[in-house]
């Protein structure tokens, strides 16, 4: 793993948050239910959070190892990416179930992304 990789998939991670968000809040709002669009904001916030860890990992790179990128990106593709589905499959009537059980292993990832910084820094 390269200091530009944690960078530029923080960045993109990132850029990408903003205009789901920006999707979210303008284009969905008339099809989601208040608590549909409070779940796709939610992935949206976790989707940004670890983004910006990501970057701050790539600003420090010394400090940063692979299995933090992995666990942070595949974490937000697993977390929040199945958030996005779930949300938009229930709007549209036909719910994908299959990717409920997806969700928890994101946020699996995410804690043992933050774990690996927590035994990096000791």
């Amino acid at each position: 793993m390269t200091q530009q990789t944690f960078i530029i998939t923080g960045a993109f991670l990132g850029m990408l948050a903003i205009i789901l968000g920006a999707f979210g809040a303008h284009a969905l709002k008339k099809l989601l239910s208040v608590e549909q669009l409070k779940s796709f904001e939610t992935g949206v916030k976790y989707q940004m959070y670890h983004a910006i860890v990501l970057l701050l990992l790539g600003f420090n790179y010394t400090f940063s190892t692979s299995t933090m990128y992995w666990c942070f990106t595949i974490g937000i593709l697993l977390f929040s990416f199945s958030i996005y589905g779930l949300v938009i499959s229930d709007a549209k009537g036909k719910k994908l179930k299959v990717l409920g059980p997806i969700t928890p292993i994101g946020g699996l990832l995410f804690v043992i992304g933050w774990a690996n910084i927590i035994i990096n820094a000791l």
